[in-house]
């Protein structure tokens, strides 16, 4: 539950603490005292959206801080412990600390257990600890959406389970649909695509370029530029290995060999210059080989004429068309073709998906419709008994007579959560017709229909803390009387915190908190224009009195209105006992 809730340059109030405790609190005051921000600053504390015109005149940021006792296996407290924050531990329960900070500017910043958390956390951990009603929730609960989820609560896990493995396969159906609707929309681009590609990987098989082949035909078309160059350094390399007659010092052969013997005739006498001479044998065998090689180089050279370059110069002409088209290397347009190959295969393949995408649709569709149809079973069963359990509500909050209708009409058209159309009608009295809550229910009605239906989702999936922000409003009289009582009732198995004008749902309260707004004056006594403050006060047996007496008759020093205050708090002492 919520142990103290601390606001700070909220609206008109500057610096509060409200001290919360079990049972049934009510906050009480004048119009425009601030009441409603309490209300406010819960909101902010479970993640709503800020606005930065709630920060108060003046001053540079606003705050809201919420002690939350629970009990150390409450999903929060784990869910907060993953975030990071600190929980602090005691005699079995846990104490959460949220806060939040709006600055003036519309900046915003949360904090749980101390540390600073993403917003969206604290929405996480407020929907399993308070469940806040306003004149909002009234205008919700006026929505096909809002009853359907009201009623999905209500039949609990026999419907989520199965609503779950409807809303994935609905999911799944909806993407497979749109690639089918994809496929056939986009067919006339897909069919010029696939074209495109054809005569692409056609002109690329007919000229059927190699790996590297670009490179090695740059390198031969070089070589046969200098073919006459090459010529003649090879055929002087040549001579001046093998020729005897090159120049007065002789060939490179002869004079080796010349060396070889000379060292060979020595050799016994000295290892080492055998060695050496051995050594010059083998550079006599590698300058043969040379010889023999450029020889053969020689006569390759002669073979290959102007036609040879000719021909090379005509292929990397089309192999340049193919780079300048696809890629900047020959090897790169091989990679493309085979992506492209890869591609073509797949649009090509467009008919044998949409025919495939076809069937999984119907199929899907048609186990839609039987899972639908399971589920507006078990909601037509729920729809009963929640009407049957809000209608026993609605008597004993002086609607007697008032019947709640739920109404459940499957059509053919299904939709993420089945094919039911859901509304919540209100038969005022028997023979009356019944209406939709939209159209048939005044405000007052409307409130006590929505306490109602909270009273009985809180039996079935209890939150610890309820707020209610003037779920009394429209309301008057004997009602107002049987609202405070359902209230008190209903605080006894959880927190309940009510922002109330009227004294007959006051007067049931554990708490009675009072916000009184004071105009700041200065030394001459006017008022200071514009400048407002709100104090917050827990008051006790004679101060309740006399609020209770202001909010029957503004006046709280009038005896009679005194009595009449007293004696709705005797008899609100005894009116839940009567239920």
């Amino acid at each position: 539950m919520l142990e103290e809730l601390r606001i700070r340059d909220l609206g008109v109030i500057t610096d509060a603490t409200l001290p919360l405790g079990p049972g049934l609190s009510v906050v009480t005051g004048e119009t425009g005292a601030g009441k409603t921000m309490v209300v406010t600053a819960v909101g902010l504390l479970l993640g709503a959206r800020s606005d930065a015109g709630a920060v108060r005149s003046g001053a540079k940021s606003a705050s809201a801080e919420a002690v939350v006792r629970l009990d150390a296996g409450h999903p929060a407290v784990e869910r907060a412990r993953s975030a990071g924050a600190e929980v602090e531990e005691f005699d079995g329960g846990a104490e959460l600390l949220l806060a939040r900070r709006l600055g003036a500017d519309g900046r915003s910043r949360a904090y749980l257990g101390g540390r600073a958390a993403p917003v969206g956390v604290l929405a996480e951990i407020g929907e399993t600890l308070v469940v806040v009603h306003g004149q909002s929730d009234q205008i919700r609960l006026k929505s096909a959406v809002a009853q359907r989820g009201a009623l999905d609560k209500f039949a609990g896990d026999g419907l989520a389970v199965p609503l779950n493995g409807y809303r994935e396969l609905y999911r799944h159906w909806k993407s497979i649909q749109a690639e089918l609707e994809t496929l056939r929309g986009a067919a006339r681009d897909r069919l010029r695509e696939a074209e495109s590609l054809q005569i692409a990987l056609a002109e690329i098989a007919e000229v059927d370029p190699q790996p590297g082949e670009d490179e090695t035909l740059k390198a031969e078309a070089v070589k046969l530029a200098n073919v006459e160059e090459l010529r003649i350094a090879a055929s002087t390399a040549h001579e001046a290995i093998i020729a005897e007659d090159f120049g007065d010092v002789g060939d490179a052969t002869s004079l080796v060999d010349s060396a070889k013997r000379i060292l060979e005739h020595v050799a016994e006498h000295d290892g080492e210059l055998g060695a050496a001479a051995a050594r010059l044998a083998e550079v006599g065998f590698l300058l043969n080989d040379i010889a023999a090689e450029l020889a053969s180089y020689q006569a390759v050279l002669d073979t290959e004429g102007p036609e040879r370059l000719a021909e090379i110069e005509d292929r990397r002409a089309v192999l340049a068309r193919l780079v300048r088209k696809y890629a900047p290397s020959i090897d790169e347009v091989l990679v493309w073709a085979e992506h492209a190959r890869v591609r073509f295969d797949e649009l090509q393949d467009d008919s044998t998906r949409i025919e495939t995408l076809d069937a999984e649709v119907v199929q899907a569709g048609e186990e839609l419709r039987m899972q639908a149809a399971a589920i507006s079973i078990i909601r037509s069963k729920a729809a009963k008994e929640l009407s049957g359990r809000v209608s026993a509500e609605l008597k004993a909050l002086a609607m007697a007579d008032a019947t709640l209708i739920i109404n459940i009409e499957s059509g053919d058209q299904i939709g993420p959560y089945g094919a039911d159309e859901i509304a919540f009608l209100l038969q005022p009295h028997s023979g009356a017709p019944a209406r939709s809550l939209g159209k048939g229910a005044s405000g007052g009605e409307l409130s006590r229909v929505m306490l109602a239906i909270e009273v009985v989702l809180a039996a079935v999936d209890p939150v610890p803390t309820f707020v209610f922000d003037e779920v009394d409003a429209g309301v008057g009289g004997r009602a107002a009387v049987e609202i405070g009582r359902r209230l008190a009732m209903l605080a006894r198995h959880v927190q309940v915190l009510v922002v109330t004008h009227l004294p007959q749902v006051a007067a049931f309260a554990d708490q009675h908190i009072r916000v009184t707004k004071t105009s700041v004056r200065g030394a001459d006594g006017a008022t200071a224009t514009g400048f407002t403050t709100s104090d917050v006060q827990l008051l006790d047996g004679p101060e309740r009195v006399r609020e209770l007496a202001r909010m029957l008759a503004g006046q709280e020093d009038s005896e009679s209105a005194q009595a009449h205050a007293q004696e709705l708090l005797d008899d609100a002492k005894l009116l839940p006992q009567q239920a």
